[in-house]
């Protein structure tokens, strides 16, 4: 019902910056709460940033106040703007739904990855200092 797809990600330097998209078919992401989560080799899947349907956002403590999270409902994409970039930010970043119950992005912050339902491919983000 919903198809998700990544794009954006690349190497860059320690301090650079990306902006990630996730394009969106099927449906819209105004009605769900939307996230980007992060997963680098070997280490646990996590919650990097939610929006909700009414545009509030959360973020995880590790990118608070460098990353933001927004959503163009016109085009169905969201985004990720990923500023002051660290080695420690390199991963597999996904894009994700999680369909059902309907949530708020502060309750989003508490969900663990394996409640959402609908995945992007993901796409590779590699900072290097």
């Amino acid at each position: 019902q919903v198809q998700l797809a990544e794009s954006g990600g690349g190497s860059v330097q320690a301090g650079g910056s990306l902006r990630l998209s996730c394009a969106a078919s099927g449906s819209t992401y105004s009605s769900y709460c939307t996230g980007w989560f992060r997963q680098a080799p070997g280490k646990e899947r996590e919650g990097v940033a939610f929006i909700d349907r009414d545009g509030s956002t959360s973020y995880a403590d590790s990118v608070k106040g460098r990353f933001t999270v927004s959503r163009d409902n016109a085009k169905n994409t969201l985004y990720l703007q990923m500023n002051s970039l660290k080695p420690e930010d390199t991963a597999m970043y996904y894009c994700a739904v999680r369909g059902s119950p309907a949530m708020t992005a502060i309750q989003a912050l508490r969900v663990p990855w394996w409640l959402y339902k609908y995945w992007g491919q993901g796409t590779q983000v590699t900072v290097s200092s």
